[in-house]
């Protein structure tokens, strides 16, 4: 499905405040993404192999959220979607602790819900882990329903809860994200991903 004004095709790469971009993942990125996961998800971490297939698949489209250091850009945060006729799947989403609480769990959500109208999904679905209420908050508050549990789904036998929402056309700019003013906490998450290709 081509881009249309109801379902653009997201405007990459996109400024999200002074020093941080989003933009499409490359396949030179996944060793820096494999490196970040090992670090965030030690438990259940993706094989550099699969990352490399997931990059370069059909079916998916990864981001990367880089940060200006001052002396280059380095990933802070990556999210990967998979389109299959008219369900779109969250294959991962993540941002270093660190950097949570400025909005970029939501860009990246957006991001790839913006993404998936344009390839025809028409709902999107992701696994989250039972014990992360932080990441389910931010599910929640982007519109998505708990609508079932796999039990012991990650490999130290936490449940994953499975949710859904619905796509619809955007109401607002996709990717937009202004740092939080003073003592605002908007929620990012850092565990909560799908496993499987």
């Amino acid at each position: 499905m081509p881009p249309t004004s109801e379902h653009p095709e997201p405007q990459l790469p996109t400024r999200l405040g002074e020093d941080t971009t989003l933009r499409a993942a490359q396949l030179q990125d996944v060793p820096d993404l494999h490196t970040l996961e090992t670090r965030l998800f030690p438990a259940d971490a993706w094989a550099l192999d699969m990352f490399l297939a997931e990059v370069g698949h059909p079916t998916r489209s990864y981001y990367v959220l880089e940060h200006d250091t001052g002396s280059g850009p380095s990933i802070i945060g990556y999210c990967g979607v998979m389109v299959v006729g008219d369900t779109a799947d969250v294959q991962t989403i993540a941002v270093l602790p660190e950097h949570e609480g400025n909005g970029y769990g939501r860009a990246m959500l957006e991001t790839m819900h913006t993404r998936s109208r344009q390839q025809g999904a028409e709902r999107i679905l992701l696994e989250v882990r039972a014990d992360n209420p932080r990441a389910q908050r931010l599910y929640r508050r982007n519109g998505y329903t708990r609508i079932h549990v796999r039990p012991r789904y990650y490999d130290d036998g936490t449940d994953a809860l499975i949710m859904l929402k619905e796509l619809t056309a955007p109401t607002a700019p996709v990717a937009t994200v202004h740092p939080p003013a003073t003592g605002e906490h908007p929620t990012a998450p850092h565990t909560a991903k799908d496993s499987t290709p």
